[in-house]
C-alpha cells in the first residue's frame, strides 16, 4: 500500500492544497495526518474542512488540543494565534461550527498498525514531547524512546524532517537523497511540516510510504499569499508569516 503521511498544517491553506495536489498526482488516496491542523496560520476553518474530507487518519496535535482547552506553555505569538483560531471556530455566522469542534475533540492521540506507530510528538508522549536532531547525544532519552516503538514511528511536532536510528544516528533528507529503506533496525521518521517548515527550506514537506520505502517530498506553494493573509490579521504576529519565507 502506498500512503502519504503529513503533519503540522497550521492553518496554512495554500501549503495544504499544494501538498494534496502533489499527493493526488501520484495516485495516492491513503493520507495520514499527524496533527496540528490549526495554530499560527490564517485559515483554520478551511483547513479543518479540507482535512475532514481528504484524510483517512488524523491525529491530535498540541495546537489542536490548546485550541480545544487552554494554551499552557505556549509563547506569546502562538498563544495569540490559538485564541484567534478559537474565535474563528466559534463564529456564530459560520455554519458547521459544532461539527468542526466535534472533529477536533474526537481526534485520537496515536494510531498503531502492526509494526508502525503514528504520533504527533513522540512515541512515549504522543502529544507534547519534542525529539530534536541533537537528542542523538542523549543516550538515555533515545533508548527510552526506542523501547516503546514496535518497529517504526512516524512523527512531526518539530517541523524538521529526518530519520532517527536506534544506534543514535540522525539523517536529514539531503543526507539520504530523500529516500530511506526501512530495515531490521527500529527507526523514528519525522515527516516535517506542511504549513511551517523549519529546516530553512520554505517548501512544504511530507513523506510517502510505499512498502518499506520512505520518500521525502518537497512541494512549492505561494507562501507570499499566506504571508499577506497573516499580515492582514492583527491578532496574528507578522513574524508568523515572515518565517514562512525563510523556512525557520
Amino acid at each position: 500500500m502506498k500512503r502519504a503521511i503529513i503533519s503540522d498544517i497550521h492553518s496554512n491553506l495554500e501549503a495544504f492544497e499544494a501538498v494534496l495536489a502533489d499527493i493526488a498526482s501520484q495516485g495516492i488516496t491513503e493520507i495520514y495526518c499527524l496533527g496540528d491542523l490549526v495554530g499560527y496560520g490564517p485559515n483554520p476553518i478551511e483547513c479543518i474542512d479540507l482535512m475532514r474530507k481528504s484524510v483517512k487518519v488524523c491525529l491530535l496535535g498540541n495546537h489542536d488540543q490548546a485550541t480545544l482547552f487552554d494554551p499552557e506553555g505556549f509563547n506569546h505569538s502562538a498563544e495569540r494565534a490559538i485564541f484567534w483560531t478559537r474565535d474563528q471556530l466559534e463564529n456564530p455566522n459560520l455554519s458547521g461550527a459544532s461539527e468542526r469542534w466535534d472533529f477536533l475533540n474526537e481526534l485520537p492521540r496515536l494510531c498503531r498498525e502492526e509494526s508502525f506507530i503514528f504520533v504527533h510528538g513522540s512515541p512515549r508522549n504522543p502529544l507534547n514531547e519534542y525529539v530534536f536532531h541533537d537528542d542523538i547525544y542523549n543516550e538515555r532519552k533515545i533508548e527510552r524512546l526506542f523501547a516503546v516503538i514496535p518497529k517504526y514511528s512516524f512523527q512531526g511536532h518539530t517541523h524538521v524532517p529526518g530519520i532517527f536510528t536506534e544506534n543514535r544516528e540522525f539523517f536529514t533528507p539531503d543526507d539520504i537523497d530523500g529516500r530511506y529503506v526501512l530495515g531490521d533496525r527500529k527507526a523514528m521518521i519525522n515527516v516535517g511540516s506542511v504549513g511551517q517548515p523549519r529546516d530553512r527550506d520554505p517548501r512544504a514537506c511530507y513523506v510517502v510510504l510505499e512498502g518499506s520505502l520512505v520518500v521525502f517530498r518537497r512541494v512549492e506553494y505561494p507562501f507570499e499569499k499566506t504571508i499577506e493573509k497573516i499580515t492582514a490579521i492583527p491578532d496574528l504576529d507578522n513574524y508568523l508569516g515572515q518565517r514562512l519565507r525563510d523556512g525557520k
